[in-house]
This record gives C-alpha cells, structure tokens and sequence, in this order.
C-alpha cells in the first residue's frame, strides 16, 4: 500500500538527509514562536475542538503575537504608518 503523495515525502526526506541543519535551524526559530506563545499568553492548550475550530483560534493567536512583534520593531506610531499606506 502506497499514499498518495509518497513521492513527495521521499523527495523531502532526501532533502533532509542532504541538509540536517535546516530542520535544526527551523526547529529553533518555531519553537522559540511557540513558546513565546505559550509564556506572554498563557496559551497552553486550545480552548476549542475541532480541527477547523483550532486552526482559527491559533489563527487569531499568530496574529496577536505578529501584531506584538511589529510594535516592538516599529514601534506603535510606525505602524499605524505602514497601516495607513
């Protein structure tokens, strides 16, 4: 028995046996989001069910976190420029 895009998954996987430092280097940079997340929200576990229920509450959460990310960086008055652009 095959899946469906099995071709796919071998391909990614040959990729990753040729470059082990990028799962390293993707591993650092997601869980350094996540835990972010999970520390300044409090958001250990999704208060709704249901997959399609979950992917808009992270949603609404990787939103929040990209929104406190560009205050930091731009500062308030240096975004609510770039919105008004």
């Amino acid at each position: 028995m095959r899946y469906a895009n099995e071709a796919i998954l071998g391909r990614m996987a040959a990729r990753l046996a040729a470059k082990p430092e990028v799962l390293d280097q993707r591993r650092e940079s997601v869980e350094l989001l996540f835990g972010s997340i999970r520390q300044w929200m409090g958001q250990r576990d999704f208060l709704m069910r249901r997959l399609e229920n979950v992917r808009g509450e992270f949603s609404l959460t990787a939103l929040a976190c990209n929104i406190r990310r560009a205050l930091t960086l731009v500062g308030g008055t240096g975004l609510i420029q770039a919105i008004r652009v």
